[in-house]
């Protein structure tokens, strides 16, 4: 049975981006939508006149205009957006140029900083005249491996206001791990910081900067944040940053074609070295645009939040903000620093209206008897976005209950393999219950089953039969494009796969139940890990879990690792209350064959359970590339388990 959490009414339908973009479609097309059903139906069977509505309605700047909006509409892999058009991302997000506020900057110690647009504008001009100054030219690689700083957000702009390529890695990454990325990109510059700070504690990065500045020789200048000259021993030119620019108010934008490179962003890594993705201009702009101002209904009085690294897909998604003219606010460090609610002080103070977040961190805030409602105002709060893995039932009642009753809880999901979205939010459609709104605008997307027939109100592979603007124009050094093909396109011919195990739902919405390469298949019935891993979080003396199939005689065998109080024991009393709730909540086929106390769950950097890695140790196959986790030690203990149960 669903459960509607929030209705939208009327009124608030009607003064939503997206009422207006469906009157606006209306009047271009002499149609008649009255919903976003009947949009949305039209925008994946006319992708063209959609698309290019689309970009006049959200005011993308072209420096010339296309001649084909799409070619080889019919080949996945080949088709051509926007062609014979021109734009610079940059010039895109750098329109306004007054003294409104365009980024405020809050550490953990919440001592903050501010830009207008006026100031943001010089700073990327100044940025981008001395990187001309020294050489760099379009699609030469700029790298940061920076915090979530102003800094960050300049030289990306000035990097891409240039035609260059921006690529970027958050500070508390392995030296490994970063050189398994940027080496990959051969980089020319590098902005860098010497130390930073999480949760009160002082990092110094010195040692690692000059272990990954030897072993990626192409970098050939280091900018540091820090003010003052330092010594690294390194080859490379060094400058501090104010030492770098070259203060001027005058950009000349690059104007390079709808997929001139943009970013690069990089797979997780847990199955192998990680992967070069290569976004274009074009599509990131255009794709961003559609879900930040139709699907999250975002306008220039808005400030929008979302707590990210600069290693992640959401930094980048949050900072085309820009274009609409929007404030965003960067936020660096924990965000629990001293206090469980320090960002709840950060929306009451910053007035932010759209707050992103994690499914963790929520459900962090429910399992600590977090409660926003009684002890901060929220008045200016009208979104939470939650994103990173599927938000669960219950985190779904915890905001309506212990944060804010009116407002649009928006469960979304997509990735850096499309830097954007297929499920999303929208202010027109109610929010169900475990339930993401619906299926972003244009974004031709099914459920498959293994024989790749169009299911609903069944799980099975999430896929996406038709071409979109910002799927990756390549992955770096993949000219063949064969492990493009292998990543997306080898279980279903000509077919996006994404990865992911979900339903589309009777009133088109989506459930995501967790990674379909993580699946469990005991006795041939699929089960969706975040199926279970939701029903565990609402066990109070589990503070996290991991689960597992290993491969036994044609079958599988369940496997699930719990951490619990250090303190405790899994008693036969936990564990058959474990038991007792998967059998009642699930069905006995969810019944782990074993369950397993633990010290730690090992996690990627994007802060991804790495089930795989688990899944090889206990299948005896080779854990490769432990750079792409936080917490790799963490695995000791699971080998030690598997050679006292296995050998």
């Amino acid at each position: 049975m669903q459960t509607i959490l929030w209705q939208p009414t009327t009124d608030f339908i009607k003064s939503s981006n997206m009422f207006k973009f469906m009157e606006y479609v209306n009047n271009k097309t002499n149609a008649n939508f009255s919903n976003y059903s009947t949009l949305y139906n039209w925008s994946i069977t006319e992708p063209k006149i959609f698309w290019e509505i689309l970009a006049n309605f959200c005011n993308i700047k072209f420096s010339k205009q296309h001649n084909n909006v799409l070619s080889n509409d019919n080949d996945m892999l080949r088709a051509k957006w926007f062609e014979g058009a021109q734009l610079n991302f940059a010039e895109n997000l750098l329109t306004k140029r007054d003294q409104s506020i365009a980024v405020v900057y809050c550490n953990e110690n919440m001592q903050k900083s501010s830009l207008t647009y006026a100031e943001l504008f010089i700073a990327v001009a100044s940025f981008a005249k001395a990187l001309l100054a020294r050489g760099i030219q379009p699609k030469d690689r700029i790298v940061g491996l920076i915090s979530n700083t102003p800094e960050a957000l300049i030289a990306m702009l000035a990097t891409s206001s240039i035609g260059a390529i921006w690529s970027s890695c958050s500070p508390d990454f392995g030296s490994e791990a970063i050189v398994n990325r940027f080496q990959q990109i051969s980089p020319k510059l590098l902005l860098t910081q010497l130390k930073y700070q999480y949760n009160g504690k002082i990092y110094d990065i010195k040692n690692k900067l000059e272990e990954i500045i030897k072993t990626i020789p192409s970098i050939k200048t280091v900018v540091v944040l820090e003010h003052k000259e330092h010594t690294l021993q390194i080859n490379s030119e060094l400058l501090a940053y104010r030492n770098f620019l070259s203060p001027t108010d005058h950009i000349e934008f690059y104007h390079g074609d709808f997929d001139h490179p943009l970013y690069i962003l990089y797979s997780s890594g847990t199955t192998g070295k990680p992967k070069c993705i290569v976004h274009g201009s074009g599509g990131t702009l255009l794709q961003h645009s559609k879900e930040l101002i139709l699907h999250t209904n975002i306008s220039s009085n808005d400030t929008i939040f979302y707590y990210s690294s600069v290693g992640w897909m959401m930094w980048n998604w949050l900072i085309s903000s820009l274009k609409i003219g929007s404030t965003i606010v960067l936020y660096d460090g924990s965000p629990m620093f001293k206090k469980n609610d320090i960002l709840f002080d950060l929306i009451d103070q910053e007035k932010i209206s759209i707050f992103g977040t994690s499914a963790k961190y929520l459900a962090i805030l429910e399992q600590r008897k977090i409660n926003p409602i009684k002890t901060h105002s929220l008045e200016s709060l009208k979104t939470i976005l939650s994103t990173g893995s599927p938000l669960s039932e219950h985190s779904f009642e915890y905001v309506y209950h212990s944060i804010k009753q009116n407002i649009c809880l928006s469960s979304i999901s997509g990735g850096s393999d499309i830097i954007s979205c297929f499920g999303i939010g929208n202010p027109m459609k109610p929010v169900i219950k475990g339930e993401l709104q619906c299926i972003g605008l244009g974004m031709n997307v099914k459920i498959f089953d293994e024989n790749a027939k169009s299911i609903q109100n069944k799980l099975g592979e999430l896929v996406c039969t038709k071409p979109f603007p910002s799927r990756p124009i390549y992955f770096w050094h993949d000219h063949d494009f064969a492990l493009y093909k292998k990543s997306y396109y080898a279980k279903f011919k000509n077919v996006w796969r994404h990865g992911d195990y979900a339903m589309l739902t009777s009133n088109a919405g989506l459930k995501i139940t967790g990674r379909s390469d993580t699946t469990l298949n005991p006795g041939g019935i699929r089960i969706g890990t975040a199926e279970i891993y939701q029903l565990l979080e609402n066990i109070p003396f589990i503070f996290d879990s991991i689960i597992i199939g290993k491969d036994i005689d044609g079958d599988v065998e369940l496997i699930l690792f719990i951490v619990i109080s250090p303190q405790e024991k899994l008693t036969e009393n936990l564990t058959a209350i474990i038991k007792n709730k998967i059998t009642y909540s699930l069905s006995t086929k969810y019944l782990p064959n074993r369950i397993i106390q633990v010290a730690d769950v090992p996690r990627t950097f994007n802060d991804k359970k790495a089930e795989i890695a688990i899944k090889n140790i206990f299948n005896n196959i080779d854990v490769t590339n432990l750079e792409a986790l936080i917490n790799p030690d963490s695995l000791n203990e699971y080998r030690k388990i598997y050679n006292d149960l296995f050998n």
